[in-house]
């Protein structure tokens, strides 16, 4: 998933990251403190402070040792509290470190690192961006099987058949 955005909960005025997927056709927010908001907009402008703050010394630390972000995962949703994990290599030694998703993205921002969101997590938590798309395929599907057989059910079933088989 890639950063869209950060935006501002009208109720509350709590910053909020918001994640779309490849397609845009879903969106993933997630609510974060202002300092996290500060750092992301930083790394999304690509803004270099004076001095290193707190992510910008994580990343210098991991250059330090030679340490790589392969990716981020934001691999679960419990009680409205999303979790994440780092994934890190240092030469052959590969290691998952927990984090929060906010100070994850953060540093995926600043070392180019992708964003991965577990599938789950997407179904359960994620609202659709394009509704005008969504429909059209739920369409298409309801199309595509109110015109099928119980004849077509057995030619596709037999076809995996002699695919499977060869």
């Amino acid at each position: 998933m890639k950063v869209a955005g950060i935006a501002l909960d009208a109720a509350t005025r709590s910053p909020i990251v918001l994640l779309r997927d490849a397609s845009e056709r879903r969106a993933l927010p997630i609510f974060i403190g202002q300092d996290q908001a500060r750092s992301i907009i930083g790394a999304l402008e690509n803004h270099k402070p004076p001095r290193p703050l707190t992510h910008d010394l994580f990343v210098n630390l991991m250059d330090s040792w030679d340490m790589t972000l392969e990716r981020i995962v934001i691999h679960s949703l419990q009680d409205n509290t999303f979790y994440a994990v780092l994934i890190v290599r240092q030469g052959d030694i590969k290691k998952e470190i927990d984090a929060r998703p906010s100070d994850a993205i953060a540093l995926a921002l600043r070392t180019d690192s992708p964003i991965w969101v577990m599938e789950e997590v997407v179904a359960d938590a994620s609202i659709p961006v394009d509704r005008e798309a969504d429909e059209a395929e739920r369409q298409a599907f309801r199309d595509f099987v109110s015109n099928l057989s119980p004849q077509d059910l057995i030619k596709r079933s037999d076809f995996r058949k002699k695919d499977e088989a060869q």
